[in-house]
């Protein structure tokens, strides 16, 4: 049997799950506060009653004087009581929503993460979080409460007279007819308001990423030019579509606070023809200049019913989207011999196979580099080692145990990973290298920055180790991020690490220092290198030559020159390149 689908209300509700006595307790506090609210109109009807009946004794006025301050002040009481609990809880709920989508995408394939423009989740993670808190905060206890007291009054009304209750209703529906020409549209104008909002977030991530570039090449006008479009965009959408609204809601909002246009004609005639008396026509009169202010800022809440469904299905594709599943019980593991049995590999929806029947054991203790050309899968075989993906079929074990039977803290502890583009955080130089290891001392960071060959430049910082570094390492050059990425590395200490490309984008002086800290990096470790510098490689335990996703040859240094072509070839254009490099520098 075919599940029912949630509806995204349902999902919302289940979000608030530990909150859900507080939002019904702010509920009922709201609908308290629109009946109070109500409680004045039934007061003035009763006083006019008793003054056109010829009465003038205050001690009948007095008491329905009282009754209606009751009821202001009740309502006062009771709305800011249930604003105050239910914005207390609508907070807490994104609270936990955020902190969810956070936790998940540690939990979710790196693919996932990478296939994703940044600037698309900042936006989920941010604006359309933060677009629910109407919905929860103000829509489930107001809108209650707005269409709940005027159904009573209305029900009030028809028993008095069945006449007068359908009167006071035509206003109110030729304009919920009139609303809802505007809303056939809403949902789908909504989408396109999110896709267009995205184009520009993605625009303006861009943009700001690579500003470095943009100045570097002179291209400012150009790259400013696709991000003004894509915020003009954005604004023009918002204001064609609020112009082709506004005359339907402009119309609504002007004809359903006339109840008095068909309640005074109709209600007269009646009171002529003696069918309806002066108490319960003042009565109706008073009622239904009541019972549409709630409706309408009832109608103000439209908006965010509209939007529930695209703001909860862009958090739920998140915290929906597929996990890499582990368990929780730590395996156990003695050894740190890694083996590939048969491994394939898509990335994501692709049906393209990137890596094809791929075997390869490598052996506790011993250095083994992949190498090949551009595109031909090894960071994809060292990112799968790392447990960054899931393989497609095949596996891939670590002394014996696949990887999808470890934990992956237990896994992340065993395997430092140093790429080309390590990411600093906007700390300082001490707390990025920390991250390591958090229980690391100060002393133990600045031991491991030394064997890293940055204690010197970094003591030369105005604040030395607590140099704030900026957004990505900003305020650092390639090269001394590196070495605090490699810094940081060693501080983790794991028995197992993969240097992806790590010294690609260095220039040759800052080079040698990098080459020095990986050596103290890597001493007595299993490591595996991805090297676009053949020389850096030439003494591994295991070279592994990749082609098309395929491995066509292993072995060491010189049983590859003389066996494998592929091989041979890389390592002259790169002897090649290396004694042209050194003619340049000598000229």
């Amino acid at each position: 049997m075919e599940e029912k689908k949630q509806s995204p209300f349902g999902i919302l509700w289940k979000w608030a799950e530990p909150y859900h006595g507080s939002f019904l307790c702010a509920i009922i506090l709201a609908v308290l506060g629109v009946a109070c609210s109500m409680i004045p109109y039934f007061c003035a009807a009763k006083i006019i009653g008793i003054l056109l009946e010829g009465s003038n004794e205050w001690s009948e006025i007095v008491p329905w004087i009282g009754i209606m301050i009751i009821g202001y002040l009740g309502k006062v009481v009771c709305s800011n009581l249930s604003t105050g609990i239910s914005h207390t809880a609508t907070y807490h709920t994104l609270r936990d929503i955020r902190k969810n989508l956070i936790a998940k995408l540690a939990r979710v394939p790196m693919g996932t993460v990478l296939d994703t423009p940044s600037g698309q989740y900042k936006t989920t993670i941010v604006d359309r979080v933060e677009g629910m808190e109407p919905t929860l905060a103000h829509l489930l206890p107001e809108m209650t409460a707005n269409v709940l007291v005027p159904l009573v009054i209305a029900i009030y009304i028809f028993v008095l007279d069945w006449r007068m209750g359908l009167v006071s209703l035509v206003t109110l529906v030729i304009g919920i007819i009139i609303a809802s020409q505007s809303g056939k549209t809403y949902a789908v104008r909504w989408e396109g308001a999110v896709k267009i909002g995205k184009r520009m977030a993605n625009a303006i991530v861009e943009y700001i990423g690579g500003i470095q570039v943009v100045k570097a090449f002179s291209q400012s006008a150009g790259s400013y030019r696709k991000y003004a479009d894509a915020v003009n965009d954005n604004a023009q959408y918002y204001v064609d579509w609020m112009a082709e609204n506004q005359k339907y809601m402009a119309s609504m909002r002007g004809i359903v606070p006339a109840v008095l246009v068909t309640v005074l004609p109709a209600g007269f005639g009646f009171w002529m023809g003696g069918s309806l008396s002066t108490q319960n026509f003042l009565t109706v009169i008073i009622l239904s200049l009541g019972l549409t202010g709630p409706l309408l800022a009832a109608m103000t809440f439209v908006d965010d019913l509209a939007v529930v469904g695209t703001n909860v299905g862009e958090i739920a594709g998140i915290l929906d989207a597929e996990e890499l599943e582990r368990p929780d019980k730590e395996a156990t593991l003695n050894g740190n011999e890694i083996q590939l049995k048969d491994v394939t590999f898509s990335y994501g929806s692709q049906k393209e196979e990137v890596l094809h029947g791929i075997n390869l054991k490598i052996a506790s203790g011993t250095m083994n580099a992949l190498v090949g050309p551009s595109g031909s899968g090894k960071s994809t075989i060292a990112k799968l080692i790392a447990g960054f993906w899931d393989v497609t079929s095949g596996s891939i074990t670590l002394d014996g145990t696949d990887l999808r039977q470890i934990p992956l803290h237990q896994l992340n502890d065993r395997i430092a990973y140093v790429s080309q583009e390590n990411y600093l955080f906007d700390l300082s130089i001490r707390e990025n290298i920390r991250m390591g290891n958090p229980k690391a001392t100060d002393k133990e960071v600045e031991e491991v920055a030394k064997k890293s060959g940055c204690d010197t430049f970094i003591r030369g910082l105005e604040r030395g180790y607590d140099t704030v570094v900026g957004g990505g390492g900003g305020h650092l050059s390639g090269g001394e991020k590196q070495r605090i990425s490699i810094a940081r590395a060693m501080l983790k200490n794991a028995p197992i690490v993969i240097l992806d490309e790590a010294t690609a984008s260095i220039d040759p002086e800052n080079e040698a220092l990098i080459q020095n800290a990986l050596s103290e990096l890597t001493k007595g470790k299993t490591l595996i290198v991805i090297a676009h510098r053949l020389s850096t490689i030439v003494n591994a335990d295991q070279i592994v030559v990749v082609e098309n996703g395929n491995i066509v040859a292993k072995g060491k240094q010189q049983e590859l020159l003389d066996t494998c072509p592929l091989y041979a070839d890389m390592w002259k254009a790169h002897i090649d390149a290396k004694d042209q490099t050194g003619e340049e520098e000598q000229a």
